[in-house]
């Protein structure tokens, strides 16, 4: 497995009321080539991941309509962008479609957590594509268990290749999902709907000493 032949094989997945960001266009939002771009971002991501040698996984649900959908990057905005390559060497990010910058909120708490450790994780979803509502592609939705089983054979073979050890989960559908896995799982609240909180104080109880301060702390500490 490569990062290119990992992409081109998710690239060719398509499914009824999912959009994948790796061969779909959205027409109102996309520039023209879009897939591409999301294509390279991926593969490029994957690349760094790969030198880098992470045996960790932030495992989330599925991409959303305002962060993975445009990236192609899970748990990803388009605000976060310029911060892959920083967080993650070699793994250059383009914004793949039209107007200004659109943020979202997961991605904001999962980046803020992200860049206070020095061993970077590989963010990813169990199901790596938008699943959306029939008739609004602006929506959110859980996979059902068949649009699973199309990409379980790639999640799987994501695992073997970078050989995965631990997976930290971002709420109770990731956690379900990889305890087939056989490695080692632990469990955060997912920082949507409430669980900020939650969600941070897990992320403090997991890494403990290994999590730097946050930058507002360290700011505060300067008055």
């Amino acid at each position: 497995m490569t990062p290119r032949s990992f992409v081109a094989a998710l690239s060719e997945i398509g499914l009824e009321g999912v959009f994948n960001p790796y061969r779909n266009r959205c027409e109102v939002h996309d520039l023209a080539d879009a897939p591409a771009v999301r294509r390279r971002n991926l593969r490029n991501y994957l690349s760094a991941i790969e030198q880098l040698g992470v045996d960790t996984i932030w495992m989330g649900r599925d991409l959303g309509y305002r962060g993975g959908r445009r990236t192609g990057l899970a748990l990803t905005d388009e605000r976060r962008l310029d911060a892959v390559a920083l967080s993650y060497p070699g793994a250059a990010a383009n914004k793949a479609t039209r107007g200004p910058v659109v943020a979202e909120r997961t991605a904001a708490e999962i980046w803020a957590i992200l860049e206070r450790l020095e061993r970077r994780p590989l963010l990813w979803n169990v199901f790596p594509f938008h699943p959306h509502e029939a008739g609004d592609a602006l929506t959110n939705r859980k996979f059902t268990a068949r649009e699973l089983a199309a990409v379980s054979e790639l999640n799987d073979a994501l695992f073997k290749w970078l050989k995965i050890r631990r997976i930290i989960c971002i709420g109770q559908d990731a956690a379900t999902y990889a305890k087939a896995f056989g490695v080692t799982v632990e469990c955060v609240r997912h920082p949507s709907y409430g669980g900020v909180s939650e969600f941070r104080r897990g992320m403090q109880e997991i890494y403990g000493d290994s999590l730097a301060p946050s930058v507002s702390a360290t700011q505060a500490t300067l008055f």
